[in-house]
């Protein structure tokens, strides 16, 4: 069952036989042995492709990680004495998230526990609650938009949104803008799903509607096209450097009014344990409460 979730989870026998120490031909040879034992396929072999989880997969590696987490529950039982933290944990984080929590979150982690692993896969909303609900993830760090009923979500931090220019920009010198002396101005515009729904309701509660001069789904494209000065952006995790990837500063300006904040928390399947249920969502919830650094 632990080998057939990390090829369900990896969807290859190699990066299977990475994420659990074990031989190729072992893990090949469990999956076999568990179709036979189940009289179903499981996988879609591609040569040179790795494989894919077909239906029945699908709907058997949700139960096979809640046998597996059950039987690792006998290990807890034994920790707990111990103080002892081990296993695999994987990790979903929203795509804006990700260079700032990621790196120091995991390697802390494990720095702290040395017999766990963190497994990290990046994306937007929509393929962080993909994840969830085919099990390729355990957890995700994510925005609280259009949270679905059987997504359980734990508030970490909330942060507002603000406005960023290029240095040169005429508006640079301002402390506070509104919106509305932002409206003829061009947007660079974030453009992943949810996230430029959350912007573009900005403007619409306040019966306005924005100049969109370019877009990009990738955030720091945004940053570096406003750096560039191809008009303004709309953030609300503040990175620790105030410049773009291609050394040009930014300026964040404070957007004045009443605006909806954006909510960073951690998602879970809800029919599956909460986090806070589990030993090491504690040291990992931690290290999240740096986003609050990035409010400026």
């Amino acid at each position: 069952m632990e080998y057939f979730s990390a090829a369900g989870e990896t969807g290859s026998i190699t990066l299977a036989s990475e994420l659990v120490h074990i031989s190729q031909p072992s893990i090949s040879t469990a999956i076999l042995h568990l179709e036979r034992e189940l009289k179903a396929q499981l996988f879609v072999r591609h040569h040179a492709q790795g494989l894919s989880l077909t239906p029945v997969g699908r709907a058997l590696l949700a139960e096979a990680k809640r046998v597996v987490a059950q039987a690792e529950s006998l290990y807890t039982v034994a920790d707990e004495t111990s103080g002892l933290v081990r296993g695999t944990l994987s990790l979903g984080c929203m795509v804006t998230l990700a260079p700032m929590l990621v790196p120091e979150l995991s390697q802390g982690f494990v720095s702290a526990f040395p017999d766990t692993t963190i497994r990290h896969v990046e994306g937007h909303q929509e393929d962080l609650l993909r994840g969830l609900r085919r099990s390729e993830t355990d957890l995700a760090l994510t925005y609280d938009l259009q949270i679905p009923e059987d997504i359980a979500f734990s508030q970490l931090v909330s942060l507002p949104p603000y406005i960023v220019v290029a240095e040169t920009h005429p508006l640079a010198r301002q402390s506070a803008m509104t919106l509305e002396e932002l409206a003829d101005q061009p947007l660079v515009l974030l453009d992943l799903p949810l996230s430029r729904e959350y912007f573009l309701a900005l403007f619409m509660a306040k019966g306005i509607t924005p100049t969109i001069a370019s877009r990009s789904a990738h955030p720091d494209v945004v940053r570096a096209m406003v750096a560039n000065g191809a008009g303004y952006g709309l953030f609300n995790v503040r990175p620790r450097s105030d410049h773009a990837l291609d050394g040009r500063r930014l300026v964040s300006i404070r957007l004045a009014g009443e605006h909806r904040p954006m909510t960073i928390g951690v998602a879970t399947l809800r029919s599956l344990a909460s986090p806070s249920s589990s030993k090491p969502s504690g040291p990992i919830a931690k290290p999240a409460s740096r986003a609050r650094t990035f409010q400026g």
